[in-house]
């Protein structure tokens, strides 16, 4: 486990680049956080850290956003899933398969769906308005 404090924005998402890096075909990115806290921004990114160019914003509307890059992103904003059927109509299991990066928000809702090697990612405040305390577990990068 890896703890980083960001001041901005924009120090969360070149900490995002960063971590990209590390990741491999497959991965399954799990964030756990307050509204607002940047997870979003920290998957910009990580978009652009995997070398995507696409406009990166919140999928809570449309459950999910795929970003071409490297291999492609899927992001998905599951804080309206409250039941396996709203699950399994993001075709949440069909992308665990597809060998694409998949970036999981409020991803505590569908805990006993994640795989066991997820990438957790808890980003909390820090003391300023602008702060962020980023927790990474399972994953190591520099």
């Amino acid at each position: 486990m890896a703890v980083f404090e960001t001041h901005s924005a924009a120090e969360t998402e070149a900490l995002a680049e960063r971590f990209a890096a590390a990741l491999s075909p497959g991965a399954v990115v799990a964030f756990t956080g307050p509204m607002g806290m940047g997870k979003t921004a920290f998957t910009r990114g990580l978009v652009r850290g995997l070398g995507g160019r696409d406009e990166v914003s919140s999928p809570t509307f449309a459950l999910m956003h795929e970003y071409g890059a490297k291999c492609p992103v899927y992001h998905f904003d599951m804080y309206r899933v409250t039941t396996w059927d709203d699950l399994y109509s993001t075709g949440f299991f069909d992308y665990l398969e597809s060998g694409g990066i998949l970036v999981v928000e409020w991803s505590e809702n569908i805990e006993n769906a994640l795989p066991k090697d997820a990438v957790r990612v808890d980003i909390a405040p820090g003391a300023g308005e602008n702060d962020r305390v980023i927790t990474v577990s399972g994953l190591t990068f520099a």
